[in-house]
């Protein structure tokens, strides 16, 4: 199965004391890039996630954030833990003492402290198991969603690939017709601007200039390419870096052709085919 790099989902589980809450998303990148933003009371949970992530996901900007919600913030009417308040009030007295231009605690730092409404500690041993659970639980539903982003991002590829052989097929059968007019056209320009030279001296330089703009070995190629890049949709997995290459190469060999005919027709195909390999880059990009 095919994945995309962008993907998104959220888990949430009440645990002792509050409520645990698990969100991932991920955007496009080169290798991947694991962010963290876990709350304090978890923290310790840190090298586990990232073990865990690591495991599951191989490309992409991944940012996993973990939060916990005490139950006591849920309340209609919190109460404020009384004596947390006496010992921040005698803490800032004995620091505005030895400090005197130190800043007195406000109205907001008091309500953000810990436990200000009352025990909002988390039981570390239990949320952490509970905590990976959920996150291998949001891990199942993320790799869901970027496979049906994966899956819509191939369907697109196998388009512009069936439509480039399509076009392939298309002028294949006009290229030697189209050559041998050129050829007969350049052997009577040279017969009428050199009629000294042997007419049989002029057919044989006219069959190594035919040889040299020659695209049946291009054509070949690009569809060796297509070929290849249906094979690692069909194989899935991590493919995005592989998919990346061969759109170098497909690119290669449709500058090569434009650069080689002298056909009206295969020219245009070779444009053409230039802009559905960018086409096909852009999607490829979002691919893990």
């Amino acid at each position: 199965m095919i994945y995309s790099m962008t993907g998104y989902a959220a888990r949430t589980c009440a645990v002792n004391g509050g409520v645990l809450h698990i969100e991932l998303k991920s955007v496009n990148s080169r290798y991947l890039d694991c962010q963290f933003r876990v709350c304090d009371e978890l923290r310790i949970a840190e090298p586990a996630l990232r073990e865990l992530i690591g495991a599951r996901i191989s490309r992409g900007k991944l940012e996993c954030r973990v939060s916990f919600v005490p139950a006591s913030r849920n309340t209609q009417q919190p109460g404020l833990n009384v004596d947390l308040l006496e010992r921040l009030k005698v803490f800032d007295t004995q620091i505005r003492s030895v400090l005197p231009l130190a800043a007195p605690l406000t109205v907001s730092d008091i309500l953000h402290w810990p436990a200000i409404f009352g025990d909002e500690t988390v039981d570390v041993e239990t949320a952490v198991p509970v905590c990976l659970t959920l996150a291998g639980e949001a891990l199942d539903d993320f790799a869901a969603s970027r496979a049906r982003e994966g899956e819509k991002l191939a369907a697109v590829i196998l388009e512009k690939v069936a439509h480039m052989r399509a076009l392939a097929h298309a002028v294949a059968p006009r290229i030697p017709a189209a050559q041998a007019s050129f050829n007969e056209k350049l052997r009577q320009r040279l017969l009428d601007a050199v009629q000294l030279v042997d007419d049989e001296r002029i057919r044989q330089e006219v069959a190594v200039f035919a040889a040299r703009i020659d695209v049946a070995e291009e054509l070949a190629r690009l569809s060796t390419h297509l070929d290849e890049v249906e094979r690692v949709l069909k194989a899935g997995g991590a493919s995005g870096k592989r998919l990346d290459f061969l759109m170098q190469e497909l690119n290669r060999e449709a500058n090569t052709l434009g650069s080689k005919s002298l056909v009206t027709e295969v020219s245009q195909t070779a444009i053409e085919f230039k802009l559905l390999i960018e086409q096909m880059r852009e999607q490829v990009q979002n691919l893990e």
